[in-house]
């Protein structure tokens, strides 16, 4: 058994179901993995490949692991911001990139991935002992399944593959959890009992530990609003009572009502980074902090009080004592949920007209507005793109399932929701999976809905098109729908406000019947956005 073989045994043992990637790398040009039964997938480009398996990972709660190859130099080169997105993103995948022969790793210029990747990966090694094959590539799988979600890299010099191997027998990982500290969880129930205006606030931690039913059981209990982050968005339904919707940059008036009024701040499951595409939290509030990674601890929003683990076990944790010290309802949930009605009602009268609009070319926000109510919830998972895309979608479209909306942000790459809508149809084929981009971003991967046609991947790609990049004075011009159907998909472009519902019924229709769909939507420049 040579390395190639190898790794190709661990990929099966640990339960891989997809290599995405771009040839020339071992493992695509032998065919090895896909004799062994792994479904291989060359995309146009590898930043898309590896927005793939972040979305794999990502939808399904890190418990499917894909993996990623590519060719030395160029590829690795290429590869880069695929990495860093899904770092960022703390989205879990492990890496296997080709390098140059052992010979020429260290001679300048070469693209060396071990010393490149590391600033963007978990974990980052260089593969050149045949018999560590075992050791390194359990450290890789290891690391991307616990604790915090992330790549891992393992770069093998080309010269390497063709290695014999001695005496290989692969034990594929575990995946293990820890709890918080009990002593923290008695002193934070007090905290939370004893504020008057708490609310919640989920993160991307609750979706990869699954937290979603304590998490409500916690809300109802305490009576308390709920509001998620962009990546934990979907964790916490948003046609719920106490829901008052997810941070991002544009984001609904009750969640920052609230945020202005609460006293104490209980994040789980998030980080508190500080981004523009996150809530801002005020410097007056006690702040509960509770998640996976200690580093997150004190990064960037100072907590009076922490717990560190799973965010199910912490949740379970601080559900079991919260309910110790209650007897009953404690008569709060009917004037909490009359002000967050009060006050959403208020913000959605003045964007209604926008949401509503008959203008032509067509209010994006109109476009937004026909997806949240045509779109069947439970049977649908979503994104938005960089920039705009995402302003519009996050405070309008309303979610109700867990992992319905892939949410992000931390870094705004172009073009990164069509792979991730790719990876969820791999993942969850009985889905409709919906992407919505603007012009910048179908510039950036847009040649990949070929992939998508090519690899029978039926996801639905909406295109805001205003014949402009953002708010950026930059025109581009286009016709979409014409180049999805030379790319072998469905397209069609609307221009008028009253075709909107039945096009996209007519998409997901075409979705069901195994066609990739591109909607071409012309839209108005529009500038306003939900911001505080």
């Amino acid at each position: 058994m040579n390395v190639n073989e190898s790794i190709t045994e661990v990929l099966k043992a640990e339960g891989v179901e997809y290599l995405v990637g771009f040839p020339s790398n071992p493992l695509f040009d032998t065919g090895i993995a896909e004799d062994a039964g792994i479904r291989t997938i060359i995309t146009r480009q590898e930043r898309t490949a590896l927005h793939m398996a972040d979305g794999i990972g990502r939808v399904s709660s890190g418990e499917n692991i894909a993996a990623f190859a590519c060719q030395h130099g160029p590829g690795t080169e290429n590869s880069v911001g695929g990495v860093a997105q899904a770092y960022t993103e703390s989205a879990p995948l492990v890496a296997i990139p080709a390098g140059y022969d052992q010979a020429d790793t260290d001679v300048d210029p070469r693209f060396n991935s071990f010393l490149t990747y590391q600033p963007v990966s978990k974990t980052c090694e260089q593969l050149t002992d045949p018999d560590a094959v075992d050791d390194t590539m359990r450290r890789a799988f290891n690391t991307a399944r616990n604790g915090r979600p992330r790549p891992s890299v393992v770069e093998v010099p080309k010269d390497v593959f063709d290695m014999d191997v001695d005496d290989f027998d692969y034990t594929p990982t575990s995946t293990d959890r820890s709890g918080p500290d009990p002593e923290g969880v008695e002193e934070v129930a007090d905290v939370l009992l004893a504020a008057e205006n708490p609310i919640l606030y989920a993160g991307q931690g609750v979706h990869y530990a699954k937290a979603w039913d304590p998490l409500k059981e916690l809300a109802e209990t305490l009576e308390v609003p709920v509001a998620t982050s962009l990546n934990g968005k979907s964790a916490f339904p948003e046609d719920h009572p106490l829901s008052i919707g997810a941070g991002s940059k544009s984001e609904p008036s009750q969640l920052h009502h609230f945020l202005q009024e609460c006293d104490v701040i209980f994040g789980v499951g998030c980080s508190f980074t500080d981004t523009a595409y996150g809530i801002s939290v005020p410097e007056d509030k006690t702040v509960i902090h509770s998640t996976l990674d200690a580093g997150d601890i004190d990064k960037d929003v100072a907590s009076e009080y922490s717990l560190v683990g799973d965010a199910k076990l912490t949740l379970d944790a601080v559900n079991d004592a919260v309910e110790s010290r209650v007897d009953g309802p404690r008569g709060r949930r009917e004037d909490v949920v009359q002000e967050i009605q009060s006050v959403r009602e208020e913000w959605l009268e003045e964007w209604r007209p926008k949401l509503t609009s008959d203008e032509t070319p067509i209010n994006p926000y109109r476009v937004v507005h026909e997806f949240d109510k045509t779109l069947d919830k439970e049977e649908s998972i979503v994104t938005h793109d960089a920039g705009n895309a995402r302003d519009f979608m996050a405070p309008f479209f309303e979610v109700t399932e867990p992992l319905s909306y892939v949410g992000w942000g931390k870094t705004t790459q172009l073009g990164y929701g069509l792979g991730l809508m790719m990876g969820a149809k791999l993942i969850r084929p009985e889905k409709t999976c919906v992407h919505i981009m603007g012009d910048g971003a179908i510039g950036m991967t847009g040649m990949d809905f070929e992939t998508a046609a090519r690899e029978d991947i039926p996801i639905m790609e909406v295109v805001l098109n205003n014949f402009e990049m953002a708010s950026y004075d930059t025109e581009f011009s286009g016709h979409y729908a014409d180049l999805a159907e030379s790319l072998g998909g469905y397209g069609e472009r609307i221009e008028d406000p009253d075709e909107i519902s039945d096009a996209i019924e007519r998409g997901v229709q075409k979705t069901e019947e195994g066609t990739p769909v591109l909607l071409e939507f012309l839209t108005a420049k529009e500038t306003d956005k939900s911001i505080f």
